[in-house]
């Protein structure tokens, strides 16, 4: 068995004295491990650290067998993500959301959001937005999207400020004003608007993603939440408090 594809890694373990199993998310094949022989060597070091772009070749005899992986850098970016506290927790968090799914599941849409992402990590307001998208597209995949198009009372898709705790759809203001103190928030920037994301919509959306993302997932699976995702959220939030000059 063998397969080419491109790849972003997410981790490795220690594996015997040399080797290494590394996790990466592949264009075609989903999220996949594979040992590196000699992968804590001097050379594969620097290749093997999360946020860089590889090329991967994986064999093994069978499909079901974990499998070797040949790896070649196409794009190091990990020194430049150790660089600002929102790429250092958003690339764990960020691979923390991706073990969600089913290992070898194909998502090729994620792994096009993450080559994007990975890339913004160090601007606070475009990570934290790409970071929302993120999650939102995860749940999604894992059969608890979110509605945000329309208002669930009225079918209109303007004015929509509130999303139902209950059914994940959007609300407009005056549908759900009666119900106001029992809605989550809708950012902008969620809502079909053209605003950009600021520190208060990104805490109402960080907000309402970990919302439905404990109440579909963590809860269910008896798992804590990925402590990448509260140092994202926290590095976020301050540095948009931060004048331009201090960020």
């Amino acid at each position: 068995m063998q397969w080419n594809d491109q790849a972003i890694i997410l981790g490795i373990k220690r594996h015997g004295e040399s080797s290494v199993i590394a996790e990466v998310m592949t264009s075609v094949h989903g999220r996949h491990l594979g040992l590196v022989r000699s992968g804590r060597s001097r050379t594969m070091q620097p290749v093997l650290q999360p946020g860089n772009s590889v090329e991967i070749t994986w064999r093994a005899r069978l499909d079901e067998h974990l499998g070797e992986f040949r790896i070649e850098p196409l794009e190091l970016r990990a020194a430049r993500l150790m660089e600002a506290a929102t790429s250092v927790y958003g690339i764990q968090a960020l691979g923390a959301l991706l073990r969600l799914l089913p290992e070898r599941d194909p998502h090729p849409h994620l792994y096009e959001a993450l080559a994007v992402i990975v890339d913004h990590l160090q601007d606070p307001a475009d990570a934290g937005e790409l970071f929302v998208r993120f999650e939102l597209a995860v749940l999604n995949d894992l059969g608890f999207g979110l509605d945000l198009s329309e208002c669930a009372a009225t079918g209109r898709n303007d004015n929509l400020v509130y999303v139902s705790p209950k059914t994940g759809r959007a609300v407009s203001r005056a549908a759900g004003e009666p119900y106001a103190k029992r809605m989550l928030a809708l950012p902008d920037f969620l809502s079909g608007t053209r605003s950009a994301a600021d520190h208060d919509s990104l805490a109402a959306a960080f907000r309402l993603t970990a919302y439905f993302l404990n109440r579909h997932v963590y809860e269910p699976r008896g798992v804590d939440v990925s402590s990448g995702r509260d140092g994202f959220v926290h590095a976020t939030l301050k540095a948009l408090k931060l004048p331009p000059s201090a960020a």
